[in-house]
């Protein structure tokens, strides 16, 4: 699940208005502003869980891998990255934003924004979620005509009790059949992108001199840093089945047995795990995944099938196999926070999410400090940076406007 369509601009829609469908939205008005419920992980976050996220994130920061760097630092141990939220929620976070069945449907990932509180996750924690449906709106889109934009709110707190991090994410629910009618992405993706050797070394070199810029962790201080500074460039990819399917895997929720349904308390026919109204061939089986692991892991059944499978990424409009946009929220997250060095913490960041990382795309990361404020509403100093992701051609995927705390 990943990306936003662009709004229409005024001009001939692609099918007549008497042609175009409506969503039913009658199981979704109801639901606005209430609790609800989803998957809560059974276990603590272990030292290998959080290993598998910052391989899948290609994030190589060994405070979270490399025990023995890790002792040395001034968290004595292994840490994970802030970006591992997400990893410990139950569908990448979407929930909230995925209430109220819409026949038919489908969804791709619309942004993000996070709030970090400055407490870490350490092996042997455990997150717990609170969700909330907070809202939506409905435009029309060249991708899919009629679209729902959903808003809901997550609370991560540990078993302690203690803040960790809220998050804001928005749902992009359309009408499958609609978005494959349009063939939006179809005529615009063109081929499969085939990189030259020469092509391939380069992006190697880049991505490699990102990898190595702040290994040891050294946080630029606050004084130091001015309007204007550039981040350094990073690059992922060419995007594959492998390295989608990578990511896939290190989201907890998707392993099988791995999380219980949770209700919230106080609430008439709250939403806690109904069918969201996926098309035809895009819901999992519940019942059978009792016995066969398959028909609830969404790599060969449910929702995110199309993410590694072209025919099925052609059925709800996507035309090729595409990345995750939960994955996309966590390489802003990990690139600020990489930059900020051991002594840092991204307080806030907030993306939205333009265009998916398609399969043998490569996605480059630019930054720039845009502002500085000595005393921000945070009680810490802080530094405002516009971050942009871009593929090979221009096309912007994600656009993130981000609050980072430094040493003064």
């Amino acid at each position: 699940m990943s990306t936003s369509p662009k709004k229409s601009a005024k001009k001939e829609p692609a099918v007549s208005v008497d042609d175009t469908p409506e969503l039913d939205l009658s199981d979704v008005e109801p639901r606005v502003g209430q609790p609800v419920g989803g998957g809560q992980l059974w276990d603590p976050c272990s030292a290998s869980d959080i290993r598998r996220w910052v391989m899948a994130m290609d994030y190589p920061n060994p405070l979270h891998w490399d025990q023995e760097f890790a002792r040395e630092s001034r968290y004595g141990g292994i840490v994970a990255p802030q970006s591992i939220a997400v990893a410990l929620d139950y569908g990448h976070g979407a929930a909230p934003a995925c209430v109220g069945r819409i026949p038919g449907s489908h969804l791709i990932f619309g942004g993000e924004e996070w709030w970090f509180y400055g407490c870490p996750v350490r092996p042997g924690d455990k997150l717990f979620q609170e969700r909330r449906f907070h809202d939506y709106k409905v435009a029309p889109t060249n991708f899919a005509g009629p679209t729902m934009f959903q808003r809901g709110d997550t609370t991560h707190r540990n078993q302690h009790g203690t803040l960790v991090a809220r998050e804001r994410s928005t749902s992009i629910r359309y009408l499958a059949a609609e978005a494959n009618k349009r063939g939006m992405y179809e005529n615009q993706l063109g081929e499969l992108k085939r990189w030259t050797e020469a092509e391939l070394d380069e992006i190697g070199r880049q991505r490699t001199e990102w990898l190595m810029s702040n290994r040891l962790g050294v946080s630029p201080h606050f004084d130091e840093v001015k309007v204007g500074d550039t981040l350094p460039r990073r690059v992922i990819g060419p995007h594959s089945i492998a390295s989608f399917t990578t990511e896939y895997r290190a989201f907890l929720f998707n392993i099988w047995g791995t999380f219980h349904w949770v209700t919230p308390e106080g609430v008439d026919d709250p939403w806690v795990y109904q069918d969201p109204g996926w098309t035809e061939g895009f819901g999992f089986d519940e019942e059978g995944a009792r016995i066969d692991p398959r028909l609830r892991d969404g790599l060969y059944v449910g929702p995110s099938r199309g993410h590694i499978d072209q025919d099925k990424a052609g059925k709800v409009g996507m035309a090729r196999a595409y990345g995750y946009g939960a994955t996309m929220g966590g390489w802003c997250t990990d690139y600020l926070a990489y930059w900020a060095g051991n002594d840092g913490l991204v307080r806030h960041v907030k993306s939205d999410f333009r265009l998916p990382a398609f399969e043998g795309d490569v996605t480059y990361f630019d930054a720039e400090v845009v502002g500085k404020e000595p005393q921000s509403a945070w009680g810490v100093p802080l530094v405002q940076i516009k971050l942009q992701l871009t593929n090979q051609d221009g096309g912007v995927l994600v656009k993130s406007t981000a609050e980072v705390e430094l040493p003064l």
